[in-house]
C-alpha cells in the first residue's frame, strides 16, 4: 500500500492511530518526506508491505482514505 499524506500536521496523528490499530497486518513500513527539523515538509509518502485477508486490507485502505489530506492505494505486484 502507498499512502500519500499531503498535510502531515493535520493528518499524521490520525494516520498513526489507524496504522497502530492495524499493526498486526503490517510487515514492513517505510515513511519518506523531505527535510527534517525546522524545514520539515507538509507532505510525506508511506510504503507498507501488508499481509492478511483482502477484506481486512481493504478496510485499512478505506479508513485511511477517510482522513482529510490522505490518499491510500493498495498496490499488488506478482512475480512469475
Amino acid at each position: 500500500m502507498l499512502i500519500l499524506v499531503s498535510s502531515r500536521n493535520e493528518a499524521a496523528e490520525k494516520v498513526q492511530k489507524i496504522l497502530s490499530g492495524w499493526g498486526c497486518f503490517i510487515k514492513t513500513r517505510l515513511g519518506l518526506h523531505d527535510d527534517v527539523l525546522d524545514n520539515c515538509t507538509e507532505s510525506g509518502l508511506i510504503f507498507l508491505e501488508l499481509k492478511g485477508e483482502t477484506e481486512k486490507l481493504d478496510e485499512v485502505e478505506r479508513k485511511l482514505n477517510l482522513v482529510k489530506g490522505v490518499d491510500a492505494k493498495q498496490v499488488v505486484l506478482k512475480t512469475d
